[in-house]
């Protein structure tokens, strides 16, 4: 590996570093929330909606600082197919990390359940109360979520490959703090 390794903002990384526990976390939550019947399942949708539209709200801040500041070039070793899948795999990411919860508030919308957030926020219905909607958006929502958790461990996969098989960068573009080798001055 090259000591000149690029890496994405520092806005960047904050937001991807932020995000990664939420998602994860979301995950957790969701599927603890439809396995329940206890008394823990009111809170859990709470925290399911309260972090769904954080996310959306990080999601959308970080395609923004993604469009404004772009990403390090991949390196020029990585061949043609694993290109396209970094590509793609991001579209991806970026794609479900808005929809799901644009899924997850439209669903409830649909069947007039309030969006309650943490601190009493209750954000407006964003679809008219339609049940057979309700239904299509819920299964959506649910199979997207596995759909989603695929991709991110795909792209977990892909950081490790880089980090201990490639040995690439491609890793440490990202990474929150920069190695001890790239943050030596060059001699």
């Amino acid at each position: 590996m090259t000591g000149n390794v690029q890496r994405f903002s520092p806005l960047q990384r904050l937001l991807h570093w932020l995000m990664a526990p939420c998602i994860l976390a979301m995950f957790f939550i969701g599927v603890g929330m439809v396995s329940t019947v206890t008394a823990d399942y009111l809170p859990l949708v709470t925290a399911h909606k309260t972090l769904g539209i954080a996310i959306l709200l990080l999601a959308l801040t970080r395609l923004a600082v993604r469009l404004r500041y772009g990403a390090p070039a991949l390196p020029a070793s990585l061949p043609e197919p694993l290109r396209l899948a970094a590509r793609l795999s991001h579209y991806a990411l970026y794609a479900l990390m808005i929809a799901m919860p644009l899924l997850g508030w439209a669903m409830l919308s649909a069947a007039a359940y309030p969006v309650v957030l943490y601190g009493g926020i209750r954000l407006p219905p964003i679809m008219p109360l339609n049940a057979p909607l309700h239904t299509l958006l819920w299964g959506a929502h649910f199979y997207l979520a596995f759909a989603f958790f695929a991709v991110v461990l795909l792209h977990i996969a892909a950081a490790l490959f880089h980090l201990l098989v490639r040995r690439d960068g491609v890793f440490q573009a990202m990474a929150p703090v920069a190695a001890r080798d790239e943050a030596a001055p060059a001699k």
